[in-house]
């Protein structure tokens, strides 16, 4: 970022002489000779600095520095004088002014000052334009990693969920980032609300009752939860006999204090599953009515395989967690060859052990870059087969690809349609 020097004087010859010395010295150079000419490039966002004259007709070069501080407090303001004296020095320090210099100046003075008044706006700038760029960035765009259609449109899922304040269930498979999903919804709500969180896969039969309702000697998670957020991880591996209990303060949004006495509660409840519940239901291994109270929004979460554009973000990104840096030679196609049924942990597992050095990247795998292509187009297609059936109009408008294209690559990698009806 090249600064601009706002340099202000009446007298034309002062003027013009001062501005080819900093010309030459790389500054670009914006002349003005008045208060009013000047005041017209002053703004909080101007890219540049102040070097004024203190003595000019109408209102002089301390009028100028009241007029910069009240219009950006950070704008380093240099006055110059030909008849400087101790008090006027001091004057200009108490008003404001980063530095206060007497004419004649020398060359190397003065491009000593102009530099260290331009190097701190231009990190006064960089910082506001920092706080700017994270404060336009709700949680979604900070936590949900990627580019692809998938993921904007997952952004857009969550603070649909989050504006309207509803319960949720969260799908996907295992790995693809269920717990953060729910945590973005409860950052995007703004408030500093509990989260707790609590894995139901994790709780055997006489566990469950009193981690989430509570006893008489401790709190549950739902009344821990009160004006926030109770994330119910596994929620299809709660056994049935407390499905029941679930359904009845989901419903009450109360729960008995150590008195039994009936506590309101505040509280969102969203709930995750890798299981498809609706399966589950029809087994009688899930609560039809449980299933249909907690279902008031769906979020489904893609696997990777389905937004391959967002890999490399993603492991780039969990590189940096690592404090890792990807190696010279990285492509891309490495990562795209492989499955990933790990979804992101298997993903962030992969880049940490790089980081650590617990594992040597092998370029675009030990196939090569071509072969890498190969694994990479054979996924997408087989994917797309058994996805529409081998329905070739479904699957060319997937890939978005002309069918002879399709034909083409499909006879090239030996794949069969036929298997995938």
């Amino acid at each position: 970022m090249s600064l601009n020097i706002l340099l202000v004087d009446d007298d034309r010859e002062v003027r013009e002489a001062l501005g080819q010395t900093l010309e030459l010295a790389g500054h670009p150079v914006v002349l003005a000779g008045s208060f009013i000419e000047a005041i017209d490039h002053i703004s909080p966002n101007f890219e540049g600095i102040v070097l004024s004259d203190v003595r000019m007709p109408g209102k002089d070069g301390f009028a100028l520095l009241e007029r910069c501080k009240q219009v950006d407090m950070d704008l380093p303001v240099i006055l110059i004088t030909g008849e400087g004296d101790v008090p006027m020095a001091v004057r200009a320090m108490e008003a404001g002014a980063l530095n206060f210099l007497e004419k004649p100046v020398g060359t190397g003075r003065l491009a000593e000052v102009v530099a260290r008044a331009c190097a701190l706006r231009k990190t006064v700038l960089e910082n506001r334009s920092l706080t700017a760029r994270l404060a336009a960035q709700d949680a979604a765009e900070r936590l949900v990693i990627g580019q692809s259609e998938a993921t904007q449109n997952l952004r857009r899922q969550l603070r649909a969920v989050s504006n309207a304040r509803s319960d949720a269930l969260i799908t996907g498979e295992t790995g693809v980032g269920k717990e953060l999903a729910a945590r973005v919804i409860h950052q995007l709500s703004g408030a500093n609300a509990p989260f707790i969180a609590i894995n139901c896969g994790m709780l055997t039969e006489g566990l469950t009752h009193e981690v989430l309702f509570g006893d008489n000697t401790r709190k549950g998670a739902f009344a821990r939860a009160d004006g926030g957020t109770l994330f119910l991880d596994e929620i299809g591996a709660m056994p049935l006999d407390q499905q029941v209990n679930l359904l009845r303060i989901l419903e009450e949004r109360s729960v008995e204090d150590r008195l039994g006495q009936p506590q309101k509660l505040d509280i969102r409840v969203l709930a995750a599953s890798h299981e498809n519940l609706p399966d589950m239901v029809e087994a009688g291994q899930f609560r039809r009515d449980l299933f249909f109270r907690l279902d008031v929004a769906r979020i489904h979460i893609p696997p990777l395989r389905e937004r391959p554009e967002d890999i490399g973000l993603l492991y780039s990104h969990f590189m940096d967690e690592a404090g890792g840096t990807l190696p010279a030679d990285f492509q891309i196609p490495s990562l795209l060859a492989h499955n990933w049924r790990g979804n992101m942990r298997e993903l962030k597992n992969h880049a940490a052990r790089l980081a650590m050095g617990l594992s040597e990247y092998d370029g675009a795998t030990a196939g090569g870059l071509t072969l890498a292509l190969e694994q990479m187009e054979r996924h997408l297609i087989e994917d797309a087969l058994n996805k529409y059936a081998s329905r070739m109009t479904d699957v060319c408008e997937a890939l978005r690809i002309p069918r002879k294209t399709l034909y083409d690559k499909m006879k090239r990698l030996k794949i069969d349609p036929a298997v995938f009806r």
